[in-house]
């Protein structure tokens, strides 16, 4: 069952789990699940040849009750208008649970972008822009960089959407420093992973120190993850990209890891370690398995498999309603993707709050409001779980669908 739902159906099944425990009617609940607007472009691009090639680019804007909608913009294969109003979704309960004044919204181009020279990645990201510009602005819609997008890319549409709206900084976050980005923001979605995570292992009565670690992914999350774990005393024992996956029980050199990782662009070949492969990786023994790449690796068929105590959502959607259920019934925590990485939209917000004030926060400041949200935020699930007796994940949605659906009643419908 779990290889035939789809991502939107998924997400719906975790938003009905909450719905149910908040009482909401049907006219309600279809109101809140069903996107506002759902935009599917036409993206030619003239490649170096001379060729023209032809993509299908989407924003899909899930709600904005509670402020502009907010959400990252992905270029990679497997987009598409199910894949996107998934993680749309997501994004307005995201920024609920963390209480930022953003609603939900997502995008992409469905493309590899592996095959694009860095003229035709250019000219692809400006033509997007100029199919979706009407749409997005910083009291619209912002988006950010997600799979395969980077600040480059977010410097692209902001210069191109400023020729149409003027000069708008605020229109994307996720920008290079040097161009209106903010400090934090680049390591911010692995910061907050690591900030949600001390939390429950302290609930659970446990340290960072010592602590074993798996982390599937070690792109941009994975990395900067392992390497907070790392410093505050964590042993990284294995971890994988596309690749293939390394292991070493009794712990990874990180910061060497990195390096290789910067040098090589990928985690395999590092000296003194074993090779396995993600399915291996994803059975490994450890306290705390971290998921940060792909959605629905944790399903029906590997749920059983999984050798830790904690799961941590750093990917959108890597647990699947049928792996929930099995985690669930084996008493392993997860801690949501609404939650658990939501430290990059936190930063995207203090990015758009500084565009918009046209003056820039220290680091040190960036880091203590994090922290501060990420805490705050986790604190909240973890009662409303304690009173309801509740997983975390039923708790999270209940936050977010609560604090929304006050937003859309109060404004009126």
């Amino acid at each position: 069952m779990s290889r035939l739902m789809n991502a939107f159906e998924a997400t719906k099944r975790f938003f009905r789990e909450a719905a149910d425990q908040l009482d909401l009617s049907p006219r309600i609940e279809r109101l809140l699940v069903t996107p506002q607007r759902e935009v599917r472009v036409e993206v030619p691009l003239r490649r170096d040849d001379g060729r023209i090639d032809t993509f299908i680019g989407f924003r899909i804007q899930h709600d904005n009750a509670r402020g502009p909608m907010k959400g990252g913009l992905r270029y990679h294969p497997a987009v598409d208008d199910d894949e996107v109003r998934s993680l749309a979704s997501l994004m307005t309960w995201k920024t609920a649970v963390v209480d930022l004044p953003y609603g939900g919204a997502k995008g992409g181009v469905s493309c590899d972008p592996s095959t694009f020279s860095a003229l035709e990645l250019e000219r692809l990201t400006r033509k997007f822009t100029d199919r979706i510009h009407e749409i997005i602005g910083p009291d619209r819609d912002i988006p950010a960089p997600d799979m395969n997008t980077n600040a480059q890319v977010m410097a692209w549409i902001m210069d191109q959407y400023s020729k149409y709206h003027g000069f708008s900084p605020a229109v994307v976050t996720g920008k290079p420093v040097d161009f209106h980005g903010s400090l934090g923001r680049e390591a911010a979605t692995g910061k907050g992973v690591f900030l949600a995570t001390r939390e429950a292992l302290t609930d659970a009565g446990r340290e960072m120190k010592g602590t074993t670690f798996v982390v599937q992914g070690f792109g941009n999350v994975g990395s900067f993850a392992s390497k907070f774990f790392h410093e505050a005393g964590g042993h990284v024992v294995a971890v994988s990209d596309v690749n293939g996956g390394i292991r070493n029980p009794e712990g990874l050199d990180i910061p060497a890891l990195i390096d290789h990782v910067q040098r090589t662009r990928t985690v395999v070949d590092f000296p003194g370690v074993d090779r396995i492969s993600n399915e291996e990786l994803l059975a490994t023994e450890c306290d705390v398995l971290v998921p940060a790449a792909l959605d629905r690796v944790i399903t029906l068929e590997n749920a059983g498999d999984l050798r830790t105590g904690m799961v941590v959502e750093a990917a959108n959607g890597p647990v699947d309603p049928e792996g929930d259920k099995i985690l669930r019934e084996r008493e392993i925590t997860v801690l949501p993707d609404i939650l658990a990485n939501a430290g990059g939209v936190t930063v995207s917000y203090f990015e758009w709050v500084q565009n918009i004030q046209q003056f820039s926060w220290p680091e040190e400041k960036i880091n203590d409001e994090l922290e501060t949200i990420m805490v705050r935020a986790y604190r909240s699930v973890r009662r409303i779980a304690k009173e309801k007796s509740l997983p975390l994940r039923t708790a999270a949605f209940i936050l977010g669908i609560g604090r929304v659906g006050k937003a859309t009643t109060t404004r009126g419908i």
